[in-house]
């Protein structure tokens, strides 16, 4: 299976950066959906892809950009995790997810992975590393076994544990993606 994380386009929390990180639900600004747009002839789907999307409202309005709501699958295993991870930290309130009923309500023809775990509840965000890597394995485990690749539309915060969870080693916040920017690691 092949991974593709791409990163959402420009927000509206990072207008007046870092005065604006604890706006709630911040959507893309205008450029970035023209980053979106840019990108969507870069990334090619197929009808059995598995798309992953953060609950957050900038990252399902790149999904929705960029592909068919049909492929789309919500998941908070993929919201906002900081990097590097330190539990001391605060997360901004930008960071927050949608609950699952404001999604239910919000986008009825999006489906919901579960997996059997009461993730909505917990954050990945303040998730120990031990906690994180058992059930970020599992939701990727669950990737494996569907039959086409994966593409997880996420932030680069997350994007950069899923690199290092897949072996990657030595990454820094130099290594984030930046706003619409896409990475494929093969055969994981």
């Amino acid at each position: 299976m092949n991974v593709t994380f791409i990163r959402h386009g420009h927000g509206e929390h990072l207008l007046d950066y870092p005065n604006q990180l604890n706006c709630l639900h911040p959507g893309l600004t205008e450029l970035g959906k023209s980053q979106v747009i840019a990108l969507r002839k870069q990334v090619n789907f197929s009808p059995e892809d598995t798309i992953l999307v953060s609950p957050t409202k900038r990252t399902i309005e790149t999904a929705c950009l960029l592909a068919p709501t049909s492929n789309l699958m919500f998941s908070p295993l993929v919201g906002p995790r900081m990097f590097p991870q330190n539990p001391e930290f605060v997360p901004f309130v930008c960071d927050q997810i949608y609950s699952k009923e404001e999604l239910s309500h919000q986008y009825t023809d999006i489906k919901m992975i579960e997996l059997g775990l009461d993730c909505w509840e917990e954050s990945i965000n303040q998730m120990d590393a031990c906690r994180f890597k058992i059930l970020a394995e599992q939701l990727l485990e669950w990737c494996r076994q569907q039959s086409g690749n994966t593409f997880v539309i996420s932030h680069d915060g997350t994007i950069t544990n899923y690199r290092m969870l897949l072996g990657e080693q030595g990454l820094s916040k130099s290594d984030f993606l930046g706003e619409a920017g896409q990475y494929t690691m093969r055969n994981v």
